[in-house]
């Protein structure tokens, strides 16, 4: 697994429907491992090499996810390879195309931005 640390997503208290649009504005979706307290948004890499996912997880501070009203704290991104049949690998031997990971920088800046915004706004 390769985590993104300290990239400012970490600290973010924002709100659900505030981190959903934003999420969905940089193309990530919300993912299938989502429940009460958690949620995960995904934006997905097609390439030669296989289909990698860039996952932003989150949880509820307060509220309720399936409600549509949970504050959520996020935490650092990471990086996962698909593997069929069995899913998303996160073993320590995975290598990770350096374009990819590039880009998942620039994207994860690019989302901290907005974030940060917004959850200041919120804070007002």
């Amino acid at each position: 697994m390769m985590v993104f640390e300290n990239s400012g997503i970490e600290n973010i208290v924002i709100p659900q429907g505030s981190l959903q649009d934003i999420m969905n504005h940089n193309g990530c979706v919300l993912g299938g491992s989502w429940d009460y307290e958690r949620m995960t948004f995904d934006y997905k890499y097609e390439i030669p090499e296989g289909i990698y996912y860039l996952r932003f997880p989150g949880y509820a501070v307060n509220g309720d996810v399936g409600a549509n009203n949970a504050t959520m704290q996020l935490m650092d991104p990471y990086m996962g390879k698909h593997y069929y049949p069995t899913g998303i690998e996160y073993g320590s031997d995975e290598v990770f195309p350096e374009r990819i990971v590039e880009h998942a920088i620039s994207k994860i800046r690019a989302i901290s931005k907005e974030l940060t915004e917004v959850a200041a706004y919120h804070q007002q």
